[in-house]
């Protein structure tokens, strides 16, 4: 997500169904309490998760 993809990139990547990460991404957004995939992108580089490349 950080990187652009789209959740059927994302999907192939990691070899699970589309559907598979909708439903992971709804359940992150509920359980952090955000508005949508770009606050998560934001989240993850504000508390670690993710490091901008250099």
């Amino acid at each position: 997500m950080a990187r652009g993809h789209a959740n059927a990139e994302i999907a192939a990547e990691l070899f699970v169904e589309e559907t598979t990460v909708k439903t992971q991404l709804r359940n992150l957004l509920q359980k952090l309490g955000l508005r949508d995939r770009i606050h998560v992108v934001i989240y993850a580089y504000e508390h670690g998760p993710v490091r901008p490349s250099s």
